[in-house]
């Protein structure tokens, strides 16, 4: 699986590309056909408290999942939009059944 993580006017630090990889590389074990993820990290203006971005869009053979989280860290956006993927690759698997 291709990981590519983008910030939007900002440096993404080692510990947090570590964890977008780590959280991410595990979606293969719901589904083993995971062409490849884009993570878009950005923050919202202006300053607040809940201004974390997190777009995460996750490509599989004829499908495409996408997710959009905002958060007070990028870590816990990441996390939220990765759960509501999770639920959307699951719910196609069962459709597919």
């Amino acid at each position: 699986m291709d990981i590519k993580i983008q910030p939007i006017h900002f440096k993404v630090t080692e510990r947090l590309e570590e964890h977008i990889n780590k959280k991410v590389s595990k979606l293969e074990k719901l589904n083993d056909q995971i062409i490849s993820a884009d993570v878009i990290l950005k923050v919202v203006k202006p300053e607040t408290s809940n201004n974390k971005n997190a777009e995460i869009k996750v490509r599989v053979p004829n499908a495409e999942f996408f997710a959009e989280k905002t958060a007070d860290s990028f870590e816990e956006a990441v996390d939220t939009a990765l759960m509501a993927i999770e639920k959307q690759i699951t719910k196609s698997k069962e459709k597919s059944r």
